[in-house]
């Protein structure tokens, strides 16, 4: 039988810092909660929004999938490797982290916000070499439709981590209908609404609920209205 639970959207940790508004879904920095340090892999869901000419100075990372979703605006992004990128909505990218980066993160623009979802996934495999990738996906264009970001594939469609991961992102109007099949068993599911109302098996979920689902082979989706969601499937057991 499925086991489930649900985060809504007001009940995430929740950080002001002035030049950056952050929400956790996960433990994370000053914000901890015993019952929210992880979903199996998926170790941090931060919705963040950075003020215009403000961002992060340069920090360090080690094994860890680290991925960034644009949503508004453009994330200027440098690091140890030599990548110099901006990444734009309609964009994802991913840093395997491995045996050790450092890099930076700033609003390109001087006035507006930039919004982002800041996401790490545990690895299958640690002390690797590191290695960056930035892809673009088309929402619009394959409306009512789950489009996929990411995977544990390279020659799949979207960025690929080490991890035995599958992420998708849809845009539906209302009253689409699809099953979502899990790709590996073992596998779990989180669901992030990013916009609009939709159900999971029945369940309904509004703008920035998440809701997890494990223990079952898939789930139906229904957009009760317009809807956006990404889709992060991970393995339970790291």
């Amino acid at each position: 039988m499925a086991q489930t639970l649900i985060h809504k959207a007001g009940t995430r940790g929740a950080a002001d810092h002035g030049w950056l508004k952050s929400f956790h879904t996960f433990s994370f920095a000053n914000y901890y909660n015993p019952e929210r340090v992880q979903f199996g892999a998926l170790r941090v869901l931060n919705d963040d929004a950075v003020n215009g000419g403000r961002g992060f100075g340069e920090h360090p990372h080690d094994n860890m999938e680290i991925i960034s979703i644009a949503l508004k605006g453009e994330l200027q992004h440098e690091d140890s490797m030599g990548n110099i990128a901006v990444i734009a909505p309609g964009e994802i990218q991913v840093m395997s982290a491995g045996t050790g980066i450092y890099h930076t993160e700033f609003n390109k623009d001087g006035d507006n916000a930039v919004e982002f979802l800041q996401i790490w996934v545990f690895p299958n495999k640690r002390n690797v070499s590191p290695r960056y990738d930035q892809q673009k996906y088309d929402l619009d264009g394959k409306a009512n439709t789950l489009v996929q970001i990411l995977s544990p594939n390279q020659d799949d469609e979207g960025v690929w981590i080490y991890q035995d991961a599958w992420f998708n992102l849809g845009k539906f109007t209302a009253q689409t209908t699809l099953d979502y099949q899990l790709h590996k068993p073992g596998n779990g599911a989180y669901i992030f609404v990013l916009k609009g109302d939709l159900k999971v098996d029945g369940q309904v979920l509004e703008t920035r609920d998440g809701y997890g689902i494990w223990d079952n082979a898939g789930f139906s989706l229904e957009a009760t209205a317009g809807a956006e969601v990404l889709i992060m499937e991970v393995p339970m057991s790291i």
